[in-house]
């Protein structure tokens, strides 16, 4: 049978928003990125997950406006490879994960999906693991500082892919929705482990109970999201912060959030012993090495990301 619209989904919106401005959100504004793989044969999907990298900076461009960037499997797959290769490439330093138009992201979306068997016991846990969950996991586990910039809705696992992400810059439009509720569901994508983790479990519970929109500023007073900023300062803020992480230690970072990420699930005695291995192995670094000379030179350090 056809497969049924993932739980997250939100229909697409009845028409197109509207022209996408040349310098959006994913776009940098400097004109300096350069595009990954020019000159390759064109891939749809390309167009649709916009790549460039500028100043050490990966931007990751969701490009669907027309249907809110709900994520198709293919354009999910796509995300992931992307931070899977930034995560890789030593020229890269940070990511940054935006959209296009007037939603981040509405969830996902398997409507174009081909016809498959009869559903059976297992399959949907199947689908979960290997689709949604996948996503959410490639952004927790980029050894590369990951910068959300909200642009507009962020529904679903739109909002969970957001909230995965390390820092979270939020336009004063975005709102963020947990819709699951709406449709007798139980949240997927990693929202159960984020929102608690973020907020508790009594707030995560009362905007999963009820599926309310949330604005952004009220987010950003729960703690869900570290700024908000006017619409037109977004992508200008992001380039900001990313630019910043990109000039930083470099493995420092990715050793840092690897501990705060693995902190909330784990005991003071196996927090120590791994913070006390991070930097063990960060003092091998040539950042590292550069950082502690430049303090007892007292200038600036200069850092490689190496």
């Amino acid at each position: 049978m056809t497969p049924s619209p993932s739980p997250d989904a939100v229909p697409p919106a009845a028409g197109p928003t509207g022209p996408v401005e040349p310098d959006g959100p994913g776009r940098p504004a400097d004109g300096a990125a350069r595009a990954v793989s020019p000159g390759h044969h064109a891939d749809p999907v390309d167009s649709l997950i916009l790549h460039t990298t500028d100043n050490g900076v990966a931007w990751l461009t969701l490009n669907r406006p027309e249907a809110m960037n709900a994520l198709t499997q293919e354009q999910r797959e796509r995300l992931i490879r992307r931070l899977a290769d930034a995560s890789s490439d030593p020229d890269v330093r940070a990511v940054v994960l935006t959209a296009t138009g007037r939603g981040f992201c509405a969830g996902a979306d398997l409507r174009g999906a081909p016809s498959a068997r009869e559903r059976v016991a297992g399959d949907v846990a199947r689908l979960i693991r290997d689709g949604a969950q996948r996503l959410i996991a490639a952004v927790l586990d980029c050894e590369k500082p990951v910068i959300a910039a909200v642009n507009g809705t962020a529904a679903g696992l739109g909002a969970h892919l957001a909230l995965a992400c390390d820092l979270v810059l939020a336009a004063e439009s975005a709102r963020f929705l947990e819709v699951f509720v709406r449709r007798g569901l139980v949240p997927d994508g990693g929202g159960a482990y984020l929102l608690p983790r973020l907020i508790g479990p009594q707030r995560a519970k009362e905007l999963m109970f009820f599926g309310d929109a949330l604005p952004a500023a009220e987010a950003a007073r729960l703690g869900l999201v570290n700024r908000v900023v006017p619409d037109g300062e977004l992508a200008k803020t992001a380039r900001e912060w990313a630019e910043r992480l990109a000039a930083g230690p470099t493995r420092a970072l990715a050793l840092t959030k690897q501990l705060v990420n693995a902190s909330l699930d784990t005991d003071r005695a196996t927090a120590f012993a791994a913070e006390a291995t991070a930097q063990e192995i960060n003092m091998t670094t040539a950042d590292a090495q550069e950082g502690v000379a430049a303090f007892v030179a007292r200038r600036t350090p200069a850092y490689r990301g190496r």
